[in-house]
Protein backbone atom coordinates (compact mmCIF):
# COMPACT_ATOMS: atom_id res chain seq x y z
CA UNK A 1 0.00 0.00 0.00
CA UNK A 2 1.37 3.49 -1.00
CA UNK A 3 1.65 6.12 2.15
CA UNK A 4 1.27 9.74 2.01
CA UNK A 5 4.80 11.61 2.63
CA UNK A 6 3.40 14.95 3.42
CA UNK A 7 1.61 18.17 2.37
CA UNK A 8 1.79 19.33 -1.34
CA UNK A 9 1.03 22.61 -1.20
CA UNK A 10 -2.30 24.92 -0.11
CA UNK A 11 -4.17 27.55 -2.07
CA UNK A 12 -5.68 30.54 -1.13
CA UNK A 13 -7.85 33.41 -2.65
CA UNK A 14 -6.45 36.93 -2.81
CA UNK A 15 -8.14 40.15 -4.01
CA UNK A 16 -4.59 41.97 -4.59
CA UNK A 17 -1.45 40.24 -6.44
CA UNK A 18 0.26 43.05 -6.07
CA UNK A 19 -0.25 43.39 -2.25
CA UNK A 20 -0.29 39.63 -1.73
CA UNK A 21 2.99 39.44 -3.61
CA UNK A 22 5.07 42.26 -1.25
CA UNK A 23 3.59 40.14 1.86
CA UNK A 24 4.73 36.40 1.31
CA UNK A 25 7.74 37.42 -0.71
CA UNK A 26 9.00 40.91 1.01
CA UNK A 27 7.71 40.23 4.30
CA UNK A 28 7.88 36.66 4.63
CA UNK A 29 10.43 36.06 2.69
CA UNK A 30 9.16 33.39 0.56
CA UNK A 31 9.98 33.01 -2.85
CA UNK A 32 7.82 33.94 -5.39
CA UNK A 33 8.57 30.57 -7.37
CA UNK A 34 5.79 30.33 -10.26
CA UNK A 35 4.00 33.11 -11.45
CA UNK A 36 1.23 31.89 -14.05
CA UNK A 37 -2.54 32.04 -14.42
CA UNK A 38 -5.29 29.78 -13.32
CA UNK A 39 -5.31 26.79 -16.09
CA UNK A 40 -9.32 26.98 -15.50
CA UNK A 41 -9.60 30.44 -15.95
CA UNK A 42 -6.17 32.28 -17.67
CA UNK A 43 -8.12 35.89 -16.75
CA UNK A 44 -6.75 35.87 -13.21
CA UNK A 45 -2.52 35.09 -11.98
CA UNK A 46 -2.12 32.05 -10.18
CA UNK A 47 1.04 32.72 -7.68
CA UNK A 48 3.22 29.97 -5.62
CA UNK A 49 5.56 30.96 -3.13
CA UNK A 50 7.80 28.59 -1.43
CA UNK A 51 11.96 27.39 -0.96
CA UNK A 52 14.02 28.17 -3.71
CA UNK A 53 12.98 25.87 -5.88
CA UNK A 54 9.10 25.62 -4.59
CA UNK A 55 9.18 22.33 -3.09
CA UNK A 56 6.60 20.11 -2.36
CA UNK A 57 5.45 20.45 0.71
CA UNK A 58 6.45 24.43 0.96
CA UNK A 59 4.22 26.06 -1.54
CA UNK A 60 1.22 28.46 -0.89
CA UNK A 61 -0.54 29.34 -4.04
CA UNK A 62 -2.61 32.28 -4.54
CA UNK A 63 -5.75 32.92 -7.10
CA UNK A 64 -6.29 36.72 -8.14
CA UNK A 65 -9.81 37.40 -8.13
CA UNK A 66 -10.04 41.37 -7.78
CA UNK A 67 -14.13 41.36 -7.34
CA UNK A 68 -14.06 38.74 -4.52
CA UNK A 69 -15.74 39.79 -1.35
CA UNK A 70 -14.93 39.14 2.32
CA UNK A 71 -15.07 35.76 3.58
CA UNK A 72 -17.64 35.02 6.40
CA UNK A 73 -15.61 32.36 8.59
CA UNK A 74 -17.81 29.00 9.73
CA UNK A 75 -17.27 25.60 9.66
CA UNK A 76 -16.98 23.13 7.20
CA UNK A 77 -13.32 24.80 5.77
CA UNK A 78 -9.83 24.72 5.87
CA UNK A 79 -9.19 27.44 8.65
CA UNK A 80 -5.20 27.72 9.26
CA UNK A 81 -2.15 27.17 8.17
CA UNK A 82 0.96 25.97 9.97
CA UNK A 83 4.27 27.38 8.92
CA UNK A 84 7.66 25.97 10.08
CA UNK A 85 10.32 28.19 11.50
CA UNK A 86 13.69 26.81 12.56
CA UNK A 87 13.77 27.52 16.64
CA UNK A 88 11.95 28.98 19.22
CA UNK A 89 14.54 31.85 18.71
CA UNK A 90 13.31 31.89 15.26
CA UNK A 91 9.83 32.96 17.04
CA UNK A 92 11.22 35.90 18.85
CA UNK A 93 12.91 37.30 14.87
CA UNK A 94 9.31 36.82 14.06
CA UNK A 95 7.33 38.76 16.49
CA UNK A 96 10.16 41.42 15.78
CA UNK A 97 9.53 41.59 12.29
CA UNK A 98 6.25 41.37 12.47
CA UNK A 99 5.78 44.51 14.71
CA UNK A 100 7.94 46.30 12.44
CA UNK A 101 5.61 45.59 9.42
CA UNK A 102 2.65 46.17 11.19
CA UNK A 103 1.43 42.48 10.91
CA UNK A 104 -1.38 41.59 13.42
CA UNK A 105 0.07 38.49 15.12
CA UNK A 106 -0.01 36.99 18.74
CA UNK A 107 2.65 36.92 21.90
CA UNK A 108 4.44 33.59 21.59
CA UNK A 109 2.65 30.91 22.62
CA UNK A 110 1.44 27.13 22.03
CA UNK A 111 -0.36 25.50 18.84
CA UNK A 112 -0.52 21.38 18.62
CA UNK A 113 1.92 21.15 21.51
CA UNK A 114 4.90 23.50 19.59
CA UNK A 115 5.79 26.69 20.54
CA UNK A 116 3.86 29.14 18.07
CA UNK A 117 2.64 32.68 17.24
CA UNK A 118 -0.82 33.37 15.37
CA UNK A 119 -0.60 35.81 12.41
CA UNK A 120 -2.79 37.12 9.99
CA UNK A 121 -1.72 38.44 6.18
CA UNK A 122 -3.75 41.99 5.73
CA UNK A 123 -6.79 39.52 3.85
CA UNK A 124 -7.50 37.96 7.18
CA UNK A 125 -5.83 34.53 5.88
CA UNK A 126 -5.08 32.56 9.66
CA UNK A 127 -1.61 31.29 10.01
CA UNK A 128 0.64 30.16 12.61
CA UNK A 129 4.74 29.79 12.92
CA UNK A 130 5.35 26.66 14.59
CA UNK A 131 9.02 25.73 15.93
CA UNK A 132 10.19 22.37 13.82
CA UNK A 133 13.15 21.52 15.82
CA UNK A 134 14.29 19.93 12.37
CA UNK A 135 11.27 18.05 11.64
CA UNK A 136 10.77 19.78 8.35
CA UNK A 137 10.55 18.38 4.94
CA UNK A 138 14.28 16.78 3.98
CA UNK A 139 14.01 18.75 0.40
CA UNK A 140 13.63 22.11 1.89
CA UNK A 141 15.98 24.54 0.43
CA UNK A 142 17.10 27.77 1.71
CA UNK A 143 16.76 30.51 -0.61
CA UNK A 144 19.62 32.82 -0.65
CA UNK A 145 18.22 35.98 -2.17
CA UNK A 146 15.30 36.16 1.17
CA UNK A 147 15.73 39.15 3.05
CA UNK A 148 14.97 36.89 6.19
CA UNK A 149 18.39 35.38 7.75
CA UNK A 150 19.01 31.56 6.65
CA UNK A 151 18.23 30.65 10.50
CA UNK A 152 14.69 32.25 10.70
CA UNK A 153 13.56 31.31 6.93
CA UNK A 154 10.28 29.70 7.36
CA UNK A 155 10.75 26.08 6.04
CA UNK A 156 7.43 24.85 4.32
CA UNK A 157 3.87 23.37 5.75
CA UNK A 158 3.24 22.48 8.91
CA UNK A 159 0.26 21.39 10.65
CA UNK A 160 -3.14 22.96 8.44
CA UNK A 161 -6.10 23.16 10.74
CA UNK A 162 -9.83 21.85 9.56
CA UNK A 163 -12.73 22.51 10.60
CA UNK A 164 -16.32 20.64 10.21
CA UNK A 165 -19.52 19.67 11.50
CA UNK A 166 -18.70 16.17 10.94
CA UNK A 167 -15.04 15.02 12.82
CA UNK A 168 -15.63 11.68 12.56
CA UNK A 169 -16.71 11.62 9.23
CA UNK A 170 -12.78 13.61 8.36
CA UNK A 171 -11.50 11.14 10.85
CA UNK A 172 -12.09 7.65 8.79
CA UNK A 173 -11.46 9.01 5.47
CA UNK A 174 -7.71 10.44 7.05
CA UNK A 175 -7.06 7.28 8.77
CA UNK A 176 -9.04 4.57 6.87
CA UNK A 177 -8.46 5.46 2.84
CA UNK A 178 -4.76 7.76 3.01
CA UNK A 179 -3.52 5.66 6.16
CA UNK A 180 -2.81 9.26 8.36
CA UNK A 181 -1.79 7.89 12.16
CA UNK A 182 -4.23 9.64 15.03
CA UNK A 183 -2.19 10.83 17.27
CA UNK A 184 -4.21 12.34 20.08
CA UNK A 185 -8.40 12.33 20.32
CA UNK A 186 -11.17 14.19 21.99
CA UNK A 187 -14.59 15.09 20.92
CA UNK A 188 -13.96 18.65 19.61
CA UNK A 189 -10.28 17.72 18.00
CA UNK A 190 -7.94 15.22 16.37
CA UNK A 191 -4.24 15.37 15.35
CA UNK A 192 -3.37 13.40 12.34
CA UNK A 193 -0.01 12.56 10.54
CA UNK A 194 0.60 11.09 7.51
CA UNK A 195 3.85 10.39 8.71
CA UNK A 196 4.05 9.71 12.85
CA UNK A 197 6.06 12.23 14.11
CA UNK A 198 6.26 14.72 11.63
CA UNK A 199 4.62 17.75 11.61
CA UNK A 200 5.01 18.52 7.83
CA UNK A 201 2.14 16.21 6.92
CA UNK A 202 -0.01 16.97 10.12
CA UNK A 203 -3.32 17.98 9.91
CA UNK A 204 -5.53 19.52 13.23
CA UNK A 205 -9.37 18.71 12.69
CA UNK A 206 -11.34 20.98 15.07
CA UNK A 207 -15.42 20.45 15.43
CA UNK A 208 -17.54 23.18 15.40
CA UNK A 209 -21.22 23.05 14.56
CA UNK A 210 -23.10 25.99 12.74
CA UNK A 211 -23.43 27.83 9.14
CA UNK A 212 -20.75 26.81 6.59
CA UNK A 213 -17.71 29.32 5.63
CA UNK A 214 -18.82 31.33 2.68
CA UNK A 215 -15.57 32.05 1.00
CA UNK A 216 -13.46 34.91 0.18
CA UNK A 217 -10.47 37.08 -0.02
CA UNK A 218 -8.12 35.34 2.56
CA UNK A 219 -10.13 32.31 2.53
CA UNK A 220 -8.53 29.10 1.57
CA UNK A 221 -9.21 27.13 -1.38
CA UNK A 222 -7.91 23.41 -1.13
CA UNK A 223 -5.10 21.32 0.48
CA UNK A 224 -3.27 19.83 -1.86
CA UNK A 225 -1.57 16.29 0.15
CA UNK A 226 1.82 14.50 -1.68
CA UNK A 227 2.01 11.37 -4.09
CA UNK A 228 5.50 10.74 -5.48
CA UNK A 229 4.66 9.77 -9.12
CA UNK A 230 1.55 9.10 -11.77
CA UNK A 231 1.62 5.52 -10.43
CA UNK A 232 0.76 6.41 -7.25
CA UNK A 233 -2.07 8.92 -8.30
CA UNK A 234 -4.01 5.80 -9.94
CA UNK A 235 -4.13 4.09 -7.18
CA UNK A 236 -5.27 6.69 -5.08
CA UNK A 237 -7.88 7.69 -7.63
CA UNK A 238 -9.08 4.49 -7.65
CA UNK A 239 -9.11 4.73 -3.96
CA UNK A 240 -11.43 7.60 -3.76
CA UNK A 241 -13.67 6.13 -6.47
CA UNK A 242 -14.04 2.96 -4.06
CA UNK A 243 -14.73 5.30 -0.97
CA UNK A 244 -17.86 6.38 -2.96
CA UNK A 245 -16.26 9.93 -3.68
CA UNK A 246 -16.37 12.23 -6.99
CA UNK A 247 -13.14 12.04 -8.45
CA UNK A 248 -12.22 14.72 -11.24
CA UNK A 249 -9.74 12.27 -12.97
CA UNK A 250 -6.57 12.66 -13.35
CA UNK A 251 -5.46 16.25 -14.66
CA UNK A 252 -2.36 17.33 -16.17
CA UNK A 253 -1.20 20.62 -14.56
CA UNK A 254 2.21 20.88 -16.32
CA UNK A 255 4.22 21.21 -13.07
CA UNK A 256 2.42 18.38 -11.66
CA UNK A 257 -0.55 15.74 -12.44
CA UNK A 258 -3.47 15.92 -9.85
CA UNK A 259 -6.44 14.83 -8.97
CA UNK A 260 -9.39 16.84 -6.94
CA UNK A 261 -12.43 15.19 -4.60
CA UNK A 262 -14.25 16.60 -1.60
CA UNK A 263 -14.53 14.36 1.15
CA UNK A 264 -17.85 14.07 3.24
CA UNK A 265 -18.23 17.58 5.23
CA UNK A 266 -17.42 19.16 1.35
CA UNK A 267 -13.60 19.51 2.56
CA UNK A 268 -11.84 19.92 -1.22
CA UNK A 269 -8.79 18.06 -1.40
CA UNK A 270 -6.48 17.90 -4.12
CA UNK A 271 -3.62 14.65 -4.62
CA UNK A 272 -0.69 15.78 -6.26
CA UNK A 273 2.84 14.44 -7.86
CA UNK A 274 6.06 15.82 -6.84
CA UNK A 275 7.41 16.51 -10.31
CA UNK A 276 8.64 17.66 -12.40
CA UNK A 277 8.28 21.04 -10.66
CA UNK A 278 8.77 24.44 -11.08
CA UNK A 279 12.08 24.13 -13.05
CA UNK A 280 10.21 22.59 -16.27
CA UNK A 281 10.04 25.86 -17.84
CA UNK A 282 12.33 27.82 -15.63
CA UNK A 283 15.79 28.69 -14.62
CA UNK A 284 16.45 28.16 -11.17
CA UNK A 285 18.14 31.49 -11.19
CA UNK A 286 15.16 33.66 -12.51
CA UNK A 287 12.63 31.13 -11.58
CA UNK A 288 9.21 32.71 -10.89
CA UNK A 289 10.41 36.29 -12.59
CA UNK A 290 8.16 36.15 -15.52
CA UNK A 291 4.92 34.99 -16.64
CA UNK A 292 5.26 31.69 -17.43
CA UNK A 293 1.81 29.75 -19.20
CA UNK A 294 1.63 25.84 -19.57
CA UNK A 295 2.19 24.23 -23.14
CA UNK A 296 -1.61 24.68 -23.92
CA UNK A 297 -2.03 28.19 -23.11
CA UNK A 298 0.77 29.62 -24.63
CA UNK A 299 -0.95 30.43 -28.22
CA UNK A 300 -3.03 32.37 -26.03
CA UNK A 301 0.26 34.28 -24.32
CA UNK A 302 -0.57 38.28 -25.74
CA UNK A 303 -4.31 37.97 -25.29
CA UNK A 304 -3.41 36.57 -21.58
CA UNK A 305 -0.79 39.12 -20.54
CA UNK A 306 -3.07 42.15 -22.10
CA UNK A 307 -5.88 41.38 -19.43
CA UNK A 308 -3.38 40.95 -16.43
CA UNK A 309 -2.15 44.28 -14.49
CA UNK A 310 1.78 43.85 -13.89
CA UNK A 311 2.32 42.76 -10.11
CA UNK A 312 6.25 44.56 -10.43
CA UNK A 313 6.40 48.31 -10.15
CA UNK A 314 7.53 49.47 -13.91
Amino acid sequence: MYTIPGHHHISMITKDAKQNNHFYRDVLGLRRVKMTVNQDDPSMYHLFYGDKIGSAGTELSFFEIPLVGRTYRGTNAITQIGLLVPTEASLTYWKSRFQEHNVQHSDITMYANRPAIYFEDSEGLRMVLLVSNGSKAEHWESWEGSNVPAEHQIQGMGSVEITVRRLDKLARTLTGMFGYTEVSRTEDEGIFQSVQGEVFGEIVVKYLDGPAEKPGRGSIHHLAIRVRDEVELSYWDQQVRARGFHSSGIVDRFYFKSLYFRESNGILFEIATDGPGFTIDGDIKTLGEKLDLPPFLEARRAEIEENLKPIEEN
